[in-house]
């Protein structure tokens, strides 16, 4: 890992620089594993149920003896709140819910000195309808210069009744919402492909762009590593607003759908502007700050277009994620990632969980639900050992399943706003369990705490951190000594990454190119191992010669009869 260093590069404003640390590669992230921290449901310093700041200060030695490479932290700007966060207020201040800029600053210190990086999500697509923006765009006149900053429009029908045109948001319902005029009368509408206090930014106008530069700046001269960018294939519409064909696409799959509104052209300039400025930094310590993008595409190809070298660094692979426990689905997946993304020069960026996604212990279950422990050991050994860089969401290293919560306790917009349950995503933004036995399992440790945000299952009593710490079988130590045995055989990126061998149906094997072999059986039988040596690690257990059921292992190249 990185250790800190007194040899640092001074900020422009005399603040405190950002580090160099010993064994620092320039590209540090093409093969990082970063930990995705939900800041609100990691560790609660103050008592009033709600993670913090602080929390994941005190956290961080956790982070650390796990042996990932970095943190991404999730919006911790002043916001109310309406989706916890992406719905930012001020893009340069903490919300009080989670501290301040001091404490901000602190929890750089030290996550620097321990090694790990720091990347901060950033929200471009759109801010809050609380942002001042946006107060002074409903005070102003129509085709004024504040509302020039969203996108408002005059309504269709005889009175303007009508909005502007069919789009649905993809957190249901229409995606316009009216504002009275001056005069208390129905006035314009404006858009917002979320929520309604969610409103859209119009990215073509220049000072939204110029705006966003002082944010990247700010949170760079207080030495962050980088910036994961939500709704990274946002941000540009079609110039003008049409009818969609489908419009109710994006609210059906509650994604980036709507061909009309995502991935515009445009978009690729602002990614080109953004890596400038990232490049600027560079080029004091020669260190890169990361770009990595939520990049919602239909395929890899697509994908590939945002990772050319001048644009983003990285952008999510979620096709990984929304495969289902298929091993020729799994096949092609990796292959057209290694071929069109890493084939730009950039590294494929490997995810299996995250906080908008239901986890994989539930999610690969199968119709019994006995299987998804198992699969979800094994698809972690797959993940790591694919060349490129990995995610790793907060409770994954504890093999957390997705907790069923009931009705009159969801607080996600997509619940709030269509009574729908399928994509709810509070399920996996439960509280993490540090210890104890019954809620709140060290979440809070304050007197008189109130309870965590979101209940806690009794049963996560089996999968706190002190249980999994001192069970050498846990989850944790799968990733724990995963996470090691990759550090020791860093490389094999790009074109040409990995060899296949010949197997049986339900079965994968590769070699990476710097020796290390991964099997990985998908089936529910066992099959005969790839060799007869003991493996260097396995998913499930080890019977010499055999693979057994949903399971996964890594061999070393010498420990192959022949390659």
């Amino acid at each position: 890992m990185f250790t800190a260093t007194g040899d640092v590069t001074a900020r422009r404003d005399g603040r405190r620089p950002h580090g160099v640390r010993t064994g620092d590669t320039g590209q540090w992230w093409r093969d990082a594993v970063i930990y995705q921290i939900y800041v609100r449901s990691f560790l609660d310093s103050t008592g009033d149920g709600i993670g913090d700041l602080a929390g994941v200060r005190a956290g961080l030695p956790y982070v650390r003896k796990l042996g990932v490479d970095g943190i991404w932290l999730s919006p911790f700007y002043p916001s109310p709140q309406h989706d916890h966060g992406y719905d930012v207020a001020d893009y340069q201040g903490i919300d009080p819910l989670y501290g301040d800029l001091a404490e901000f600053d602190r929890l750089v210190d030290d996550a620097h000195t321990l090694g790990l990086r720091v990347i901060i999500d950033i929200v471009p697509n759109h801010c809050s309808s609380e942002h001042r923006w946006f107060h002074d765009a409903l005070a102003a006149e129509p085709g004024s210069a504040a509302r020039s900053l969203f996108h408002f429009a005059e309504g269709k029908g005889e009175r303007g009744e009508l909005p502007p045109n069919n789009w649905r948001a993809m957190f249901g319902g229409p995606a316009w919402t009216r504002v009275p005029g001056r005069d208390g009368t129905p006035g314009q509408w404006y858009l917002h492909l979320f929520t309604p206090e969610q409103p859209d930014l119009n990215w073509r106008d220049p000072r939204v762009g110029d705006h966003f530069e002082r944010i990247l700046r700010f949170w760079l001269d207080r030495g962050v590593d980088g910036f994961r960018i939500d709704v990274a294939c946002g941000l540009f519409r079609h110039p003008e607003l049409p009818d969609s064909d489908d419009p109710g696409a994006d609210e059906r799959a509650r994604d980036a759908v709507n061909p009309l509104a995502w991935n515009q052209p445009e978009v690729h300039g602002i990614w080109r502007r953004w890596r400038a400025v990232c490049e600027s930094y560079t080029a004091r310590d020669g260190v890169d700050r990361l770009l990595v993008g939520e990049v919602s595409v239909p395929t890899a190809a697509d994908q590939a277009a945002y990772v050319r070298p001048d644009e983003l660094h990285q952008a999510f692979f979620f096709h990984l994620l929304s495969a289902p426990w298929d091993a020729a689905i799994f096949r092609k997946v990796i292959d057209d990632a290694l071929r069109d993304i890493a084939g730009t020069g950039s590294t494929v960026t490997w995810v299996l969980n995250n906080h908008d996604q239901v986890r994989t212990v539930t999610r690969y279950a199968g119709d019994s639900g006995a299987a998804g422990a198992a699969r979800a050991r094994a698809a972690a050994l797959l993940m790591l050992a694919l060349p490129g860089a990995a995610y790793v969401y907060q409770g994954e290293e504890l093999g957390l399943p997705e907790v069923e919560l009931p009705d009159e306790v969801l607080t996600d917009p997509i619940f709030r706003r269509t009574g729908d349950r399928r994509f709810v995503r509070d399920g996996c933004r439960v509280p993490l369990p540090w210890s104890g036995h019954a809620s709140p399992f060290g979440f809070t440790g304050a007197d008189g705490a109130a309870a965590p945000w979101l209940p806690q299952p009794g049963w996560f009593a089996h999968h706190t951190t002190d249980r999994a710490l001192g069970d050498p079988g846990s989850f944790w130590h799968l990733y724990r000594k995963g996470l090691e045995l990759r550090r020791r055989c860093r490389g094999a990126s790009g074109p040409g990454g990995l060899h296949w061998f010949d197997t049986p149906p339900g079965v994968l094997a590769f070699a990476r190119t710097d020796g290390l072999v991964c099997a990985v059986n998908f089936r529910g039988d066992p099959v005969p191992a790839l060799v007869q040596a003991v493996p260097l690690l396995t998913s499930g257990p080890w019977t010499p010669g055999t693979l057994a059921a949903n399971s996964a292992a890594w061999w070393a190249i010498d420990d192959l009869p022949e390659l």
